[in-house]
């Protein structure tokens, strides 16, 4: 069905016979260029700290772990993270300008791979736009510099997370969205712990949809 089918089935639904004109259509323009928050729950609306101890805490009671520290001990933090759950000392990394700029020398032990993986990596690396800490929720683009194949098909994932970037709130990261970027891109994931289901019998099991484990890196030092 073509999306303008589609569209003509909604107007349908609303009694409309065709698109907005006029007043209704402006009126529409002006929502979309100054869209008005919904109500902020106010566990949300706390100071830096406390969004980074909210944060970590409701991504660890979903299965994630994380990690608070500088940015020059990313590299060894990574490396030493694969160590301690027996991977391999390699990775597919997201061609991010930011993880580029990181000092991936002090970790020689480290194979990376850069760019988009097809499941032929155990993990993949990645850097988030964003995070809310009201859910405990990383916020990732789709785009060149990070591929969404890194969030799905490997079986770890590390996120670097600028803790500059934890929001309180989803309203703050749409609000920073639109600010930082001319469009939308194609792809928003919203990324609430590892993939995670209990279809199968009301029993929990592990990389049902994407990373069966989760790690997050809070960086201090970058924005």
């Amino acid at each position: 069905m073509s999306r303008a089918a589609i569209l003509a089935g909604v107007r349908q639904a609303l009694g409309r016979d065709g698109p907005l004109e006029g007043e209704a259509l402006a009126a529409l323009d002006r929502r979309l260029a100054q869209p008005r928050p919904n109500l902020v729950p106010t566990r949300g609306r706390v100071p830096l700290e406390d969004r980074v101890a909210l944060f970590a805490r409701l991504a660890g009671e979903v299965g994630a772990t994380t990690e608070r520290l500088a940015a020059t001990d990313v590299p060894m933090a990574i490396a030493r993270y694969l160590a301690q759950q027996n991977l391999p000392a390699a990775a597919a990394i997201a061609p991010d300008p930011a993880l580029d700029a990181l000092p991936w020398s002090t970790a020689p032990m480290l194979a990376l791979k850069r760019g988009p993986t097809q499941g032929d990596n155990l993990v993949g690396v990645s850097r988030a736009f964003a995070a809310v800490a009201e859910t405990g929720t990383l916020v990732m683009l789709s785009g060149p510099d990070s591929p969404t194949t890194l969030n799905f098909l490997s079986e770890t994932h590390v996120v670097v997370l600028p803790v500059a970037r934890l929001a309180g709130t989803y309203e703050e990261v749409w609000a920073r969205l639109r600010a930082e970027r001319d469009a939308i891109p194609r792809t928003v994931n919203l990324i609430t712990g590892p993939s995670r289901t209990a279809d199968i019998e009301q029993t929990i099991q592990r990389g049902a949809h994407g990373p069966r484990w989760l790690h997050i890196l809070l960086v201090d030092d970058e924005g």
